[in-house]
């Protein structure tokens, strides 16, 4: 084959040994999470070049991207798992397991004890992004992977004004969002925080338009 031609491919873990009962208390991958894997596919030729030091994952759920990540990447990477659940962090490190890759599992909110301690260069988040009740957000369960309050923004807003600390010079970030959740507003709070907006990919399901947007540091240059 000439080398040329070559695209670089995602292998989707294996997950099938998660049970209809797994799923009463963590995400079901579903349209957000191809779609985040198909965003990561298409950037990675420019993540392979970033040769990430630490990849991390904000609510993992299943750990379905960030063992994909692991597979495609490899051990010249570390990787790390965050998950407010106790179930999704099990899941977690069992599908890391299944597919023979390592990823360190925290459970924890969001980046709390993260900022002083390391540095990401490549970070992912499928956030809560569905618009509910403020009172939603703190419920219990496997609502908490979906319920996002208001605009849908809650969860995700308390994360961006830690990525400045969080993420490296180099460090690039993936967010999966929705049209409701206001997409101008998010762009103008990161950039007022010193990060550049693109839409990497983007789908339209069932009376949702899902997106996925890309942040890096506005002096780096563009991909």
């Amino acid at each position: 084959m000439n080398d040329s031609f070559y695209i670089p491919r995602m292998e989707t873990p294996f997950f099938t040994h998660l049970t209809p009962a797994d799923y009463e208390h963590i995400y079901e991958p579903a349209e957000d999470t191809f779609l985040l894997l198909d965003a990561l596919e298409e950037d990675l030729p420019y993540i392979q070049r970033l040769r990430p030091a630490l990849c991390m994952e904000i609510g993992s759920g299943s750990g379905v991207v960030i063992t994909a990540l692991a597979k495609t990447l490899g051990a010249s990477s570390s990787y790390l798992a965050v998950d407010i659940n106790t179930a999704a962090c099990k899941a977690t490190q069992g599908v890391g397991h299944r597919n023979g890759v390592s990823v360190d599992v925290v459970n924890g909110d969001l980046v709390s004890g993260f900022t002083k301690l390391m540095t990401v260069d490549l970070l992912v988040f499928n956030p809560p992004y569905v618009v509910t009740d403020s009172a939603e957000v703190k419920g219990t369960g496997v609502a908490r992977a979906w319920a996002g309050g208001c605009k849908g923004r809650e969860v995700m807003d308390r994360l961006f004004p830690d990525l400045p600390h969080l993420l490296s010079a180099q460090g690039i970030f993936y967010l999966v969002v929705i049209l409701d959740n206001c997409l101008e507003e998010i762009e103008h709070v990161l950039a007022r925080l010193g990060f550049s907006m693109t839409v990497v990919n983007d789908r339209k399901i069932r009376g949702e338009h899902l997106l996925v947007v890309r942040f890096v540091r506005e002096q780096q240059c563009q991909l």
